[in-house]
């Protein structure tokens, strides 16, 4: 199983390698883009620059020598049937391509040849797999990417040591961070916010240089101006991490709540035990470890059970209608301010709370410890004690009492000497209340 250390890890690495992916993919798109911002662009069906006039070359020879091209083409298999036609300077190429860049190949070469005005290009794609071909290409791309690895390999294991240094550099700050902080009493959610605010901090800055040595066209303005650009794309991608976020470092600055606290928030209670910038983790009472996302904590109802060393408890004590009230409230509220656990013996407060059904109902209320388990140990002693001192004072604590009234009981086996039953009056029998008594 993991610890809540180690799992808190893992979800920050998780945000860490999110944000690494959206940088690389970014900074790729923007070199592209300058890339293709520095390419001229020429226009594919533009005329030649100057048209002659005198001295002009045969068509026949023009044909001829684009001829002669193409066939050593088609013996190299990228081009098949194919036909030139030539007339006043303007040629069609007709025939097949095997892909659409010895196509274009074509054209250019027409285009390029002396005294061509126009192109007229005619040549199809050729829909035939060729599996050598393709082989082919995809040697070809493969030797190119481990070309390109080999060649950026050395800026790759740099920017990997960068990254490695500003790991080292997060620890020791944080080691120094907290033995700082630690001599200044300041409280542990804000010594949290300061630790991880400067730990983004450290970790921005280390991937920034990591990718100005990964890619050493870029520069940092020209990382921030990326990120810039890509900020509202990955906003609405991370919207909730961002959300929790910012709800972490509130809750981190000033909430009343801290580690070591019992919370209530929903149907979640239990002991907070760690609080990070995305969400809080919450040991509940039951043992289960309970991930909050911070936004879930600041915009619902917490109830903090420990905001203060003790808490009030209240139970509810009946005794019999037979019994002197003053003489059991008077020994339910020592029962109680003998127990140990009950704190501020002053404030116990004993009460006659309402008429029941088969006794007179006390509320009960003490001071005890704030913590779910102080709750539970001081109910079980007062309990006991009340019960102990009742006992012994001779005040009954009742069951529920039922009448039940029989219309004809001798039907039922019982004798009625006075014709009251049939008045109105009725025998008066006591049982517990249970099905088979109103069977």
């Amino acid at each position: 199983m993991k610890t809540d250390s180690q799992f808190s890890r893992g979800r920050r690495w998780s945000v860490w390698t999110a944000f690494c992916v959206c940088l690389f993919v970014s900074l790729n798109h923007a070199e592209g883009q300058d890339a293709n911002e520095t390419e001229p662009t020429v226009e594919t069906n533009a005329p030649a620059e100057t048209v002659a006039v005198q001295n002009i070359v045969d068509d026949d020879a023009i044909r001829d020598r684009l001829t002669e091209i193409f066939d050593s083409a088609q013996n190299a298999g990228w081009l098949t049937d194919v036909e030139v036609q030539l007339q006043s300077g303007i040629v069609t190429i007709r025939g097949k391509a095997d892909t659409d860049e010895h196509r274009q190949w074509a054209e250019n070469v027409a285009r390029k040849t002396e005294d061509v005005v126009a192109v007229i290009n005619e040549l199809a794609i050729d829909s035939a797999v060729n599996l050598e071909s393709t082989r082919d290409v995809v040697s070809k791309s493969l030797d190119s990417l481990w070309t390109d690895f080999l060649v950026r390999s050395p800026l790759l294991v740099a920017a990997l040591v960068v990254v490695l240094i500003t790991s080292l550099l997060s620890k020791l700050a944080s080691w120094v961070i907290h033995r700082l902080l630690d001599k200044r009493g300041m409280r542990t959610s804000l010594k949290d916010l300061i630790n991880q605010l400067t730990l983004i901090a450290i970790w921005i800055v280390g991937l920034l240089i990591a990718t100005v040595v990964a890619f050493p066209g870029m520069t940092p303005s020209k990382a921030l101006t990326v990120l810039g650009l890509g900020s509202v794309a990955i906003g609405f991608a991370f919207k909730d991490i961002f959300e929790n976020f910012f709800a972490g470092i509130l809750i981190l600055w000033g909430y009343p709540f801290d580690r070591g606290d019992f919370i209530t928030c929903g149907d979640v209670t239990g002991e907070v035990k760690q609080i990070t910038i995305r969400n809080t983790l919450i040991r509940k009472l039951d043992g289960e470890l309970a991930v909050v996302p911070n936004a879930t904590l600041f915009k619902n109802n917490v109830d903090v059970l420990t905001s203060q060393p003790q808490r009030r408890v209240r139970i509810i004590c009946g005794v019999a209608y037979d019994e002197d009230v003053d003489q059991s409230r008077d020994v339910i509220k020592q029962a109680v301010q003998s127990c140990e656990s009950v704190q501020g013996k002053r404030t116990v407060e004993v009460f006659a709370k309402e008429f029941a059904d088969s006794s007179i109902n006390f509320e009960v209320a003490w001071w005890a410890g704030s913590k779910p388990l102080d709750i539970r140990r001081s109910r079980d002693e007062v309990v006991a004690a009340i019960k102990r001192e009742l006992d012994g004072a001779g005040i009954e604590i009742p069951f529920p009492y039922r009448t039940l009234t029989f219309k004809n009981p001798e039907q039922l086996g019982f004798q009625s000497p006075e014709p009251s039953i049939q008045t109105g009056e009725s025998d008066k029998f006591h049982s517990s209340q249970t099905d088979e008594s109103d069977s």
